[in-house]
């Protein structure tokens, strides 16, 4: 499983309706949107490296409102809730 970080710059014409464009995305987790620089934060999963370009570059980038885009390939994931669930089994 790959795990990306994408921040998304949006044209202002589209800040209410983004969103829930960008969470509709297959391999989109999650879309926040978030103050700052960046406008919205997306955490991507995909079953294979290389489906990671076309849903960043195939489809985030390309989609009506979006300026730029920036993002993180993660080496490991980390999560309190996955620890918290295994270590829960069988209680």
């Amino acid at each position: 499983m790959t795990h990306a970080i994408v921040l998304v710059e949006a044209e202002r014409d589209v800040m209410s309706t983004l969103g829930g464009a960008l969470a509709d995305i297959d391999g989109v987790r999650e879309a926040y949107s978030v103050t700052g620089e960046w406008d919205f934060v997306c955490i991507v999963a995909v079953s294979r490296h290389e489906d990671l370009a076309g849903v960043v570059t195939g489809a985030i980038s390309t989609m009506h409102g979006v300026a730029r885009t920036h993002t993180m390939v993660a080496f490991e994931a980390f999560s309190r809730y996955d620890l918290e669930a295994m270590f829960s089994i069988g209680q």
